[in-house]
């Protein structure tokens, strides 16, 4: 799989490392970011927030996008 944002600029081949989970497109190393995501569940009168963060992979376009409000 190869990165669409890479084959948008005419630099066919690059490998892609993940896909976006908010467009779902591929996306290299360059074009990608990794971001925090706290995983919350609702437990009686509220949420609760694991310890642990999650990881999400997103594609640059969306994470500027998400970062824009």
């Amino acid at each position: 799989m190869t990165c669409y944002d890479c084959t948008q600029q005419d630099r066919t081949g690059t490998p892609a490392v993940g896909v976006c989970a908010r467009c779902g497109l591929a996306a290299c190393q360059d074009h990608a970011r990794v971001l925090v995501a706290q995983v919350s569940q609702s437990h009686g009168l509220g949420p609760s927030t694991a310890p642990i963060a999650a990881r999400r992979f997103v594609c640059h376009p969306c994470d500027t996008a998400e970062r824009a409000y």
